[in-house]
């Protein structure tokens, strides 16, 4: 894109594909949006066809063999994605999170080395200290950025890199494609969580990534309405990942799979205007005397502006800022003074919301922020000066407290 809000023709022609992307999958060839097809059972037409479908490798077997596998809402959504991301092939999970463990669990052996980002995903980082360590996986998490300084960490037997960019609590930008060089040149897979930008403003595989991660519950899906994952990856991981898919039974309800194809269709434009508005949100907290900080990539405050405008093609609606250390009481004097943001967990949807969370260790955070509470805020598809408005109010009442 041209600058953090315009878009090149690239990224015009993929808003484009948006409202064609899943079509033509079996049953939805008359259909502009594919519709949802449940299902367990699917007959065969005859003795030749039923062996020949069931001679396929488990990966293989088409949709329409047995409702674990799919339906052709499945194979509308899975198509889907994968063009966006220009990868070979996507597959879909029932959550974001099992997206990301399942990914792990394909590329990882017992006694092999797995390097993870320490900014990743809470529940992610949870899965790889209790599951892969009991695994026999070495897990060893990482706080540099730059290319040099996690090849610095590669062993032997390294199997994998875990990234995540930006960081979904403070927003830490890693060097993605030199990074994938560097573990490409030592047969390292790159995995990375893309749910933040989406394949809208970055594409992984085209940086270097083996399998690109999102939760779809959050901007594909669009409406804090359903729970899914999916993971986009290269011929070569397809592989790994589609057979160990398989043989977990992973799979994803029909109905949510819809609304994520639904919800593809509006991406483009839901995009543009939760970032625009994000943006003017943090520029607006950094002109607040009581905030310490506020992290947005976006930003030209942010230490990672600069790499952040080379790879990705604008922001989304997801930053974070640290108050200044104040008391319990004002800092509920803020979040309870609040009527247009809601307090709550997620991200991606139409309505805005905020969040006290905990720095991740090794956060970039300058020495300022020590002591203050850390807000996750995402910026909905409100007018922007409501937003703006709702944060005034929040702060008169937080100063009052001061007084």
């Amino acid at each position: 894109m041209m600058s953090l809000h315009g878009a090149s023709d690239r990224g015009d022609l993929r808003e484009t594909q948006l409202t064609r992307l899943g079509r033509g999958q079996d049953l939805s060839l008359l259909y502009v949006n594919p519709p949802v097809v449940r299902g367990t059972t699917v007959l065969a037409d005859s003795l030749a066809q039923w062996r020949q479908r069931a001679s396929l490798r488990a990966c293989d077997k088409p949709q329409a063999n047995y409702g674990r596998f799919g339906t052709p809402t499945t194979a509308a959504f899975e198509s889907a994605v994968a063009e966006l991301d220009g990868a070979y092939r996507a597959l879909c999970f029932p959550s974001g999170l099992a997206a990301c463990t399942h990914a792990l669990l394909a590329v990882c052996r017992p006694g092999g080395h797995v390097l993870i980002s320490e900014f990743a995903y809470w529940p992610l980082r949870e899965f790889a200290e209790q599951t892969l360590r009991s695994l026999a996986v070495e897990v060893e998490f990482f706080p540099e950025l730059d290319a040099e300084g996690v090849a610095a960490r590669f062993r032997p037997n390294t199997c994998a890199v875990y990234l995540e960019a930006p960081g979904s609590i403070t927003f830490e930008i890693c060097d993605v494609d030199h990074i994938a060089e560097q573990a490409h040149q030592r047969g390292i897979r790159v995995l990375m969580d893309n749910t933040w930008a989406t394949s809208l403003l970055f594409q992984p595989l085209a940086h270097g990534v083996d399998i690109a991660i999102q939760s779809a519950s959050k901007y594909i899906g669009g409406h804090s309405d359903c729970i899914l994952g999916v993971a986009s990856c290269n011929q070569d991981a397809w592989e790994l990942l589609a057979g160990s898919v398989t043989r977990f039974g992973q799979t994803a309800s029909p109905d949510d799979l819809y609304q994520g194809l639904r919800g593809l269709r509006t991406l483009g434009v839901r995009l543009r205007e939760h970032g625009a508005s994000a943006l003017a949100l943090a520029r607006w907290l950094e002109n607040q005397e009581e905030v310490a900080v506020v992290c947005s990539p976006g930003l030209e405050s942010h230490p990672g502006h600069e790499q952040f405008k080379r790879l990705f093609g604008g922001v989304s609606g997801l930053f974070s800022f640290v108050f200044k250390p104040m008391s319990e009481a004002q800092l509920a004097a803020f979040f309870d003074s609040l009527r247009v943001f809601g307090i709550g967990l997620s991200w991606g949807g139409y309505e805005s919301l905020v969040v006290p969370l905990t720095a991740r260790p090794g956060s970039r955070l300058p020495e300022a922020a020590a002591g203050g509470q850390l807000v996750r805020v995402h910026a909905g598809l409100e007018r922007v000066e409501d937003l703006i408005g709702d944060m005034e109010r929040a702060f008169t009442a937080l100063r009052k407290i001061c007084e």
